[in-house]
């Protein structure tokens, strides 16, 4: 964004400049606003001639009571001043406008309701006096500016008809002031326009603290709801998967085994095209099972970590020590997440590690889901190099866990990571 240089900022707050009418316009229109909240809690007193202890607690109730009922209008009228003369918006607070008004009678115990009662009567009437400066700089610039005028505008008996002498420096003098004020009179309804604008929102609005927790709640439900959609949408994959193109397959390489086997008299031509067809078919499906456990292995879902787990183990050319220890399960979102970063560490264990034995553990300790992966291998993994460790980093952050890995070149390797059991 280009910075505004001094000469820009002062035409900008020219006397003659719209910004300067606007701003004027503004701190104008607040001082009704800002002082009626003090006009609202002394508007019982009048009627009350009070001459002992117990009437004078019955205004002060009657006082408190009729200023609480009168914050919610009063606080719209300012959001609304905002909105209509500076196009500033000012969002509602939910633990001040929500619901009937009575509610408000009953909020002294929330720091909604204070930081509401600070602003109109504390820092409101303050910033009225500001307006009636400005006011008072923009009328009194203008009356003085004109002082030089009054030799030909007033009556020759006012003794301001002749312009000579002494009377003349004095009325030389008043419109320089004049002139002074009314250049002035902009920058002073500036400066109120920022308070009051910055006043407003932060007494008027929702607090800024609780507002970034509740975005902060809100993308996280919605983080959590993407992922939880991803996982149903990989479950949804694999089952079709799983039941149509695998079983077609299956039906496929069994027709042409079947073809291999029985059919007689056919020419070695088109009987090693059956063949090489079996064999294309077998691979396929071998592919195809490795796809679908990928995406979302059915072990996993029926019968948990410690079942799934167990069959990677088995499918690994190396020892694997396996320990898992996650009673009562994680959710089924956090479960395929550490599920895949065991796949595919043991996967990277086993093609590049060098490694003759691993050591897998995951344990859940509270709400928390430890995973551990270490082996005895070379060492020297780097996930700053493209490789499947960033992918896995990624996966785990996407549940909001976290992922280390420690590799020294000569070894050993450990994984670590730490998942929330609950979304």
């Amino acid at each position: 964004m280009a910075s505004i240089s001094p000469a820009q900022r002062a035409l900008a707050h020219a006397p003659w400049s719209p910004t300067a009418w606007r701003d004027t316009t503004f701190v104008a229109s607040g001082v009704p606003l800002q002082f009626a909240g003090w006009a609202v809690l002394c508007a019982v007193w009048p009627f009350w001639a009070p001459v002992d202890v117990t009437p004078i607690l019955l205004v002060l109730a009657g006082s408190c009571a009729l200023t609480l009922r009168a914050l919610r209008p009063l606080t719209r009228w300012q959001r609304e001043r905002c909105w209509a003369m500076l196009g500033l918006y000012i969002p509602p607070m939910p633990g001040f406008d929500d619901g009937p008004a009575w509610r408000v009678l009953r909020g002294l115990r929330t720091p909604e309701v204070w930081r509401v009662l600070r602003y109109h009567l504390v820092v409101g009437p303050l910033l009225a006096f500001g307006g009636l400066a400005a006011i008072g700089a923009w009328a009194g610039g203008a009356i003085l500016a004109c002082s030089a005028a009054f030799p030909w505008v007033l009556p020759a008996s006012s003794g301001l008809s002749s312009a000579a002498g002494p009377r003349a420096i004095q009325l030389a003098v008043l419109s320089v002031v004049g002139v002074l004020l009314v250049i002035a009179a902009p920058w002073i309804a500036a400066g109120v326009r920022h308070l009051d604008t910055r006043a407003a929102v932060a007494l008027l609005g929702p607090d800024r603290a609780e507002e970034l927790e509740r975005r902060v709640e809100d993308l996280a439900e919605k983080r959590a709801s993407v992922v939880d959609a991803a996982d149903l949408e990989r479950r949804r994959i694999e089952r079709d998967l799983h039941d149509g193109a695998q079983q077609r397959l299956v039906s496929l390489a069994l027709n042409l085994g079947l073809a291999r086997e029985t059919l007689t008299g056919v020419p070695d031509e088109a009987m090693q095209v059956i063949v090489e067809a079996h064999e294309e078919a077998k691979e396929a499906l071998t592919e195809l099972r490795n796809l679908i456990r990928g995406l979302h292995p059915a072990v996993l879902e029926d019968r948990g970590l410690d079942a799934a787990l167990s069959g990677i183990a088995a499918r690994v050319p190396l020892e694997v020590r396996l320990r898992v220890e996650v009673e009562p399960r994680a959710a089924s979102t956090v479960e395929a997440v550490a599920y895949f970063v065991v796949s595919e560490a043991l996967t990277n264990v086993a093609k590049h590690a060098k490694a003759s034995a691993v050591d897998v553990a995951v344990l859940r300790r509270g709400d928390r889901l430890l995973l551990t992966v270490a082996d005895d291998g070379v060492g020297g993994a780097n996930p700053a190099e493209g490789t499947g460790l960033t992918g896995l980093a990624r996966r785990v952050r996407s549940v909001d866990g976290t992922f280390r890995i420690t590799s020294p070149a000569g070894g050993p390797t450990t994984v670590t990571v730490e998942l929330p059991c609950a979304l």
